[in-house]
């Protein structure tokens, strides 16, 4: 019989939340899981879409279920994150691009505005019937 063992001994860290221990690691997984609001509200504007194409009918049944007070609850708890989610999302890009003569918070400070302004831009439009 051989001295030396034929299976190798391999260690297994136990997930018991290690992550949860370093804000880093706390603030990223918190960053990835917001991914999925964003989603799951890709998906429910897909379904509008789809809505949309089969018609008057199909659009307006989706458009009284996103009335329901269950839909308002999800969307406002989904706004949190979705807000988290872009804001953690701008201030990676500047990590991302080649070296630049400015600040990364500019980019960081630059990509909101623009957001905050087209999403203005946006909802003017559609309170004035554009």
């Amino acid at each position: 019989m051989s001295r030396h063992h034929t299976t190798a001994r391999t260690h297994v860290r136990p997930m018991t939340g290690w992550w949860r221990r370093n804000p880093h690691f706390a603030r990223y997984m918190v960053r990835e899981s917001s991914a999925l609001a964003v989603v799951a509200y890709a998906l429910v504007l897909l379904a509008g879409l789809v809505c949309l194409v089969r018609g008057e009918a199909a659009f307006e049944a989706w458009r009284s279920l996103l009335a329901t007070p269950l839909s308002i609850t999800l969307h406002v708890l989904a706004l949190p994150l979705l807000v988290y989610h872009s804001l953690t999302w701008f201030q990676v890009m500047p990590k991302t691009l080649p070296k630049l003569p400015f600040a990364p918070s500019v980019i960081t400070a630059g990509g909101l505005l623009l957001t905050v302004m087209l999403s203005l831009l946006i909802l003017g439009g559609l309170a004035w019937g554009g």
